[in-house]
């Protein structure tokens, strides 16, 4: 048997509140998304004025991380750089999808979709750097 890492619901309420503080110190209107390692939505918020199709995308960037254990700007890279056959994949290829890597081990995933991909990012990131401090 192995034993590994899980997130409780304190892990994804410190997530997204530090996710939530870092779109509003920066006035972006988002949905955050946080899923375990399966892809299974935990959480999901849309700030206010986030774009209603937003609480759609970004479960769906969260989940593309989790179960592809990689960030979902790689997902979006391959397709740029011609793999085409990429977009048949059941993952939503889009940047704004961050990893929780805890002791080696992908144990979710964080989502946000609002604004600017790279933005989008940033504030996932933030949201998983709660874990550490």
């Amino acid at each position: 048997m192995k034993s590994r890492e899980m997130l409780t619901l304190d892990d994804v309420k410190k997530i997204a509140a530090a996710a939530e503080a870092e779109a509003q110190r920066n006035h972006w209107a988002v949905s955050i998304a946080i899923c375990d390692e399966g892809g299974h939505l935990l959480w999901l918020q849309r700030l206010d004025d986030a774009p209603p199709v937003s609480a759609e995308v970004a479960p769906g960037k969260a989940r593309a991380a989790a179960i592809a254990r990689k960030p979902s700007k790689a997902l979006e890279e391959m397709i740029n750089n011609g793999r085409f056959a990429a977009l048949a994949m059941p993952l939503l290829p889009l940047e704004g999808g961050e990893m929780i890597v805890v002791n080696g081990n992908v144990i979710g995933a964080v989502g946000v979709s609002g604004v600017k991909a790279a933005e989008d990012a940033q504030i996932a990131r933030a949201g998983i750097a709660a874990l550490s401090a």
